[in-house]
């Protein structure tokens, strides 16, 4: 029988990121023995080990592993549907959207301003969210759509809809040498004395390695270009928050960056129909 229960899938999920019995026990509030046999009648109906034993304590096996990842998967779905039920039985006409601080606002309001012309138009609420947290609000069910930019933002497993395609553009500190250049290449930008490149935090939550800060919001990164402490390279529409004591300069080989509007690809909901329509409407489905 392949069929996997929530409730013993979080119980393994609990052993496996404990390696301890008691432990596990402890933080689901059960007792031991229980649990015990619940991982054991789980590896009997699957016909596999999962967890080796021994005097020394508890270690997953390959399939122990496997069954890791996908019972969290597994988890992070049931949890999100339950939240996106309650959400939809409760929000009536309206949304979440979720977008990155400071990112592409001229273009939100755009898009916020063309859907309220609408005629039944959902009410929609905006989250403003730390780099990289789209895709996961999206997930758990925390957000219905979502600001994203491609290739940064990882949009797989979502629908989207391109909005808006820009070139990049290095930030500076005003009083930099740097700054009176017409244009840089990236080049430019490589091991300026004392003007580290700001880092961005990967996919995974994990930052590259090198000198420059880590960065984790639009002020903290304003407030160290300023102070002449690091350099950027971000999207031509972020001159709209720059500072006097900020300088952006056209970067001649940089990549494009889209903004696409992204949901869930499985998503029926009606609001977030209608602000795709919008999304449409207002920017022109690429061709």
């Amino acid at each position: 029988m392949d069929t996997l229960e929530t409730r013993e899938l979080r119980y393994f999920v609990t052993v496996a990121e404990e390696l301890h019995f008691s432990r596990a026990a402890e933080r689901l509030g059960m007792a031991q023995p229980p649990l015990s046999r619940a991982i054991q009648q789980l590896e009997r109906r699957l016909g596999v080990t999962l967890l080796e034993r021994d005097r020394r304590g508890v270690a997953l096996t390959d399939a122990g592993r496997v069954l890791l990842d996908e019972a969290r998967v597994l988890l992070d779905g049931a949890a999100a549907a339950a939240r996106r039920t309650r959400r939809a039985a409760s929000a009536g006409n309206r949304l979440t959207l979720v977008t990155k601080a400071g990112a592409g606002h001229e273009l939100l309001r755009k898009l916020l301003d063309a859907h309220a012309a609408e005629p039944g138009a959902a009410e929609i609420d905006v989250v403003l969210c730390r780099m990289g947290e789209q895709a996961r609000m999206l997930r758990d069910g925390r957000a219905d759509v979502a600001l994203m930019q491609r290739p940064f933002d990882a949009v797989g497993g979502f629908d989207t809809e391109d909005l808006q395609t820009e070139q990049q553009v290095a930030i500076l500190p005003a009083a930099h040498s740097l700054a009176a250049r017409e244009t840089l290449t990236l080049a430019d930008l490589d091991d300026v004395p004392g003007l580290p490149l700001a880092r961005w935090p990967g996919p995974d939550g994990a930052y590259p390695p090198g000198p420059g800060p880590e960065i984790h919001d639009q002020s903290q990164l304003a407030q160290l270009i300023a102070l002449g402490r690091t350099a950027a390279v971000l999207c031509a529409s972020s001159r709209s928050w720059l500072w006097d004591a900020h300088a952006a300069v056209p970067l001649t080989d940089a990549w494009e960056v889209t903004t696409v509007l992204a949901w869930p690809a499985h998503s029926r909901s009606k609001p977030v129909a209608g602000l795709v329509g919008t999304a449409v409407r207002t920017f022109g489905s690429p061709g």
